[in-house]
């Protein structure tokens, strides 16, 4: 017998990584135990979603829905996304009703709400997680149908509604398996190509996100000289500014994007100056690195990279530059802090005992499997 798992997120690379790192663990353990299991993504039809979800090869069928966002302002955009979430529904009902999963594991994003919605309704299991510190919108929604409710912090479990409270579980961040092997000669040895280089300098690391952080991009390109004077500066700048960033020099090393290296390379870093979503601040922790968190702010955002930010700088494991703050003299104070080798110790167990124990993904893999009696 073939059990059927659906996995439903998208919109963004944090919302999908995640997601792919439990299924990957699932099929480990399903292997593992002689049996077999199929992983359905349901994901938003336009978009990142089918790319990012066919390119790790991890889930077996890609099932396109239409999805509205959902706003927390007025837009007329509203309107015809409420048609969209509806279309979203009925197209999800009619594939859960054909498919007749196990269960239905949401990641996040404005397109998992459809699905469980549509599992509710069939009596299907739901599970949602939440990466981040506070409960996003489509959380607190799909926490209505869920039986589940897995959160990353154990402070996130208050900001749920007290009659859901009993149903969370904390489980930690999933990260992909290959940050719990990373490996810092591999980092070195892909940066330089010389299995025996050994830095000069400490290696900032700075994490724009696939598609690039302008206001990080900015920050390093405008104090490069400084920068390179006291680090090894490894940039990934995003697709984006892939054209506005310096060419590679001795101490500079820039990077469109960096995916299956990625594990190594945060692994012979010293320090990490990055924004501050969820999955980067994870495999940040997981490696045990001291950073630097530059949050999203403004009206674009609902501040959970600033929530997200805090967390880490109240247990001293990072230093955050919020707004106005996110200016070169402050950022250099921070980086002429963590020069220190003794400080980069302190803050970096800080950083590693926060993601200390069992795997997440793992942890999370087990759960679904204990629950659906699969393995």
């Amino acid at each position: 017998m073939t059990e059927k798992i659906v996995f439903a997120g998208g919109g963004t690379g944090g919302h999908i990584y995640p997601g792919l790192a439990v299924a990957d663990e699932l099929k480990k353990i399903a292997e593992k135990n002689n049996r077999k299991i199929k992983i359905y993504w349901f994901g938003n039809s336009g978009g990142m979603d089918r790319k990012l979800v066919e390119k790790s090869g991890i889930a077996d069928v890609f099932c396109g829905i239409p999805s509205g966002k959902l706003r927390r302002y007025f837009s007329i955009k509203n309107f015809f996304d409420f048609f969209k979430i509806l279309a979203g529904i009925f197209v999800s009902f009619f594939r859960l009703l054909f498919i007749r999963p196990s269960l239905v594991f949401s990641k996040g994003g404005f397109v998992s709400v459809p699905p469980c919605f549509a599992a509710w309704i069939l009596r299907i299991p739901v599970f949602t997680h939440e990466c981040d510190f506070t409960p996003g919108l489509a959380t607190k929604i799909n926490s209505r149908f869920a039986a589940k409710i897995l959160v990353s912090y154990p402070e996130t479990v208050k900001f749920l509604p007290k009659n859901r409270q009993a149903r969370a579980v904390v489980s930690g961040n999933p990260v992909r398996p290959a940050f719990y092997e990373a490996d810092a000669g591999r980092g070195r040895e892909f940066l330089s190509g010389n299995k025996e280089w050994v830095p000069s300098k400490p290696v900032l690391l700075v994490l724009g996100g696939s598609l690039g952080a302008r206001q990080l991009n900015e920050l390093v390109v405008q104090n490069l000289s400084w920068l390179t004077e006291r680090f090894i500066v490894v940039h990934q700048c995003g697709a984006k500014d892939a054209s506005f960033v310096p060419e590679r020099s001795d101490c500079y090393f820039p990077y469109p994007f960096i995916y299956e290296q990625m594990p190594d390379v945060i692994a012979c870093a010293d320090v990490v100056l990055s924004r501050a979503g969820a999955s980067t601040v994870w495999e940040s922790a997981v490696e045990g690195k001291p950073s630097v968190l530059v949050p999203l702010c403004g009206s674009g955002t609902r501040g959970d990279q600033v929530d997200n930010a805090g967390f880490f700088a109240s247990r001293g494991a990072a230093f955050v530059l919020n707004g106005e703050e996110a200016v070169f003299e402050k950022l250099r104070d921070c980086l002429e802090r963590l020069l220190d080798e003794k400080t980069r110790l302190e803050m970096g167990q800080k950083m590693a005992e926060l993601a200390a124990g069992k795997r997440s993904s793992l942890k999370i893999a087990e759960i679904i499997g204990d629950v659906i009696n699969a393995f």
